[in-house]
């Protein structure tokens, strides 16, 4: 079957200037859909080293769904969005019980598993297995878009997107034409300022033509994050001090931190932490020292985190499953937010002295 001269194009441009990323010197669809799970909405950059590790570590779908989730969890330390992680780690519980530890290779078994969509299922299935299935991100959209002079996002348009990327997919090297689709967007067609000279389709551009392709589609309107006061207690007991791990299903799931929350308008840092460390701890504690405090900004809000050394009074904590009391020295043994690392280096730099 003979290729579309745009796909030709694109394919052609694709061959000589794509990145060399180390899950592209692959066909194995585990390291294929590992790579695309820690690429929702991280950057290439920031996930090349944690893949690496983490094929160094888990080399199979065997090797994560037959290990602890807190070892697992503790790989994914640091790369952010950790339902991901959660997520990946049930379908590969799921792929040995019921796939016989193979990745499923047809859209309506795969689309079932944990965490995997429309894109992560069509990216798989298409670079490892060599299915016609789009894989539309949101640098497809924006090509796509461009091409078509497509301006709003209405689910009538997103269809005719889907539609002209399956048209345009040739049945010989449908994983490199979703990759060069991608590529194109990453590194040509950007939102802002978009390299049209050196862009290998232009021609077929109806956005091209306008000589305003930043209208393509509407941006959407910026929104402010809201910013939040937070309060935190280091509570020792002798040399230890206490931690206690977050519900998998919550925010930063599976985590460790400090015990605190969010400090109400009205309230001090000091009775903010000691209603949250009654709420969470069933204590109520003494307040010492200030560690400090840090900023941390997350995807959809920010935060400014104060930190107090505390204290056990008159009655103790009971530990649980969910608890612990660890030394400085046990920190790298527990998978914690960056907001607490940013803590513990304020803690090393300025001491633990309490």
């Amino acid at each position: 079957m003979q290729i579309k001269p745009l796909s030709r194009s694109l394919l052609d441009w694709y061959k000589k200037n794509k990145r060399k990323l180390p899950f592209r010197s692959t066909n194995d669809p585990y390291k294929i859909w590992l790579s695309e799970v820690m690429l929702q909405q991280t950057q290439v950059n920031t996930v090349i080293p944690f893949y690496l590790n983490w094929i160094k570590r888990f080399p199979t779908v065997h090797a994560v769904a037959n290990t602890d989730y807190e070892i697992v969890l503790k790989y994914w330390e640091g790369l952010g969005y950790y339902k991901r992680c959660l997520n990946f780690y049930k379908a590969t519980k799921i792929i040995l019980e019921s796939h016989k530890g193979q990745i499923p290779c047809d859209f309506q078994s795969i689309i079932k598993l944990p965490g995997v969509g429309d894109y992560t299922a069509g990216a798989v299935l298409s670079i490892a297995f060599n299915k016609k299935i789009p894989a539309i991100d949101g640098n497809v959209t924006r090509v796509v878009s461009r091409l078509k002079k497509i301006k709003n996002l209405t689910l009538y348009n997103k269809k005719i997107i889907k539609k002209t990327v399956h048209s345009l997919i040739p049945e010989s090297e449908p994983g490199n034409f979703n990759q060069s689709l991608m590529e194109l967007g990453a590194l040509i067609c950007l939102p802002q300022k978009p390299k049209c000279h050196k862009c290998p389709i232009k021609l077929f551009c109806k956005a091209f033509n306008t000589k305003n392709p930043n209208k393509y589609p509407s941006p959407k309107m910026g929104k402010i994050n809201p910013h939040f006061n937070v309060v935190v207690g280091v509570i020792w007991r002798n040399n230890k001090f206490y931690i206690q791990k977050r519900n998998n299903d919550s925010m930063l799931g599976g985590l460790w931190e400090f015990p605190g929350g969010k400090v109400k308008n009205g309230e001090s840092s000091k009775e903010a932490l000691k209603r949250e460390i009654k709420e969470e701890c069933k204590i109520i504690p003494h307040i010492g020292r200030k560690v400090g405090l840090i900023n941390h900004s997350y995807s959809h809000f920010s935060i400014t985190m104060h930190c107090y050394h505390c204290f056990e009074q008159k009655s103790r904590i009971e530990t649980t499953l969910q608890s612990n009391w660890i030394t400085p020295n046990e920190i790298e043994s527990f998978s914690f937010p960056k907001a607490n690392h940013k803590i513990f280096k304020l803690l090393d730099t300025y001491g633990w002295d309490i």
